[in-house]
């Protein structure tokens, strides 16, 4: 079969060569529908995978991208710096691909591997950015990535991860140990792999105790400060009102508990609440935050050497790692004999 080439591509889309080529090296030149344009028609000419493929294998260019939801999020800040040190002490450069959570960008920044701008990729996301199946590649066509703190589902592709499962059931067991039982959930974006699990492990701790998640005191969000506090005056208008909120990150925890602030209630002697991530502002605010620690730089040093390992060909033994969480208990979180009887009177606006 005669190999299609970058004139294949320029006459299906009907650009020109220069501007495939700008599709391919530098995104940012040519405008979203031009990109899009060229990228479906790189697919539909079957370019796109095996120049993906044989990129990969002729050369390397020193660089390697992390494809990130949003680099100005304090918990990965730390990730970052960390697989900046390690790649820089191995020779090589860092891009960052900063995507806003939008699954056209994670593509965008993915085909800098295809134009061989990147040796390899660290995927913080729980999506794949890359074509499977019929018209795209096979999993083991894939070039060298890496999987940080999420997981896209494929166990084939290498990974780097706390137990989100077990780490929520420990924050769940801290609060039921403390006697709380109706215990509120505000979790994050349920597409994530590290909602799902953590949910999961909410709901394996309450079992354990004999008890049943109550459907009405699980909040669905997303992770930031404006998702914990709606969801937090959501769950102070139920009629079983909690007496613990478990949030599902730090952020989200943050905007909780400036909503129950904003509505009279104090934390924790009206309502505890439980964090996740142990970001650095969560010990300085009033009162300091009880939450999950992760191991921020080590799973940031883990994912870059597991990435460079394999760039280099060196067949790395353990492609799955998963590191250690930590229960930090502070002054959110109180015990529930402890508790004052909660406030009765109507939410103000």
């Amino acid at each position: 079969m005669q190999k299609t080439g970058i004139k294949d591509v320029a006459l299906k889309a009907g650009v020109s060569i220069a501007t495939v080529s700008h599709a391919f090296r530098n995104p940012g030149r040519v405008s979203d529908e031009t990109l899009e344009k060229v990228l479906d028609a790189a697919k539909a000419v079957g370019y796109s995978p095996n120049r993906l493929a044989a990129s990969l294998r002729t050369s390397r260019s020193g660089n390697i991208v992390t494809i990130i939801p949003d680099v100005a999020d304090s918990f990965n800040g730390k990730i970052i710096r960390a697989i900046e040190k390690v790649a820089h002490s191995r020779g090589y450069s860092v891009l960052l691909g900063d995507t806003q959570g939008s699954e056209k960008r994670e593509q965008e920044f993915a085909t800098m591997v295809a134009s061989r701008q990147a040796d390899g990729i660290i995927l913080m996301s729980h999506r794949l950015p890359f074509d499977l199946g019929a018209g795209g590649l096979s999993i083991d066509k894939l070039p060298p990535i890496v999987n940080g703190c999420e997981f896209t589902g494929h166990q084939e592709i290498p990974s780097v991860a706390i137990d989100d499962t077990l780490a929520a059931m420990d924050a769940t067991k801290h609060l039921l140990d403390f006697g709380h039982r109706k215990i509120a959930v505000i979790t994050g974006d349920m597409k994530s792999s590290s909602s799902r699990d953590r949910l999961a492990g909410f709901r394996a701790a309450m079992s354990q105790f004999g008890l049943s998640a109550d459907e009405e005191l699980i909040a669905y969000s997303e992770y930031s400060l404006q998702g914990g506090e709606t969801a937090a005056e959501t769950l102070l208008l139920r009629k079983n009102r909690p007496t613990a909120i478990f949030c599902f990150s730090d952020e989200i925890a943050v905007g909780c508990m400036y909503a129950l602030r904003r509505h009279n209630f104090n934390v924790p002697d009206d309502i505890s609440v439980m964090g996740f991530d142990d970001i650095p502002i969560a010990s300085y605010i009033s009162p300091p935050l009880s939450t999950i620690a992760q191991p921020t730089e080590e799973i940031g040093a883990a994912c870059a050497t597991l990435l460079l390992d394999i760039i280099e060909g060196k067949n790395p033994e353990n492609v799955r790692k998963i590191l250690p969480h930590r229960l930090v208990v502070r002054e959110s979180t109180k015990r529930l004999s402890q508790l004052v009887e909660p406030h009765s009177e109507l939410l103000s606006g």
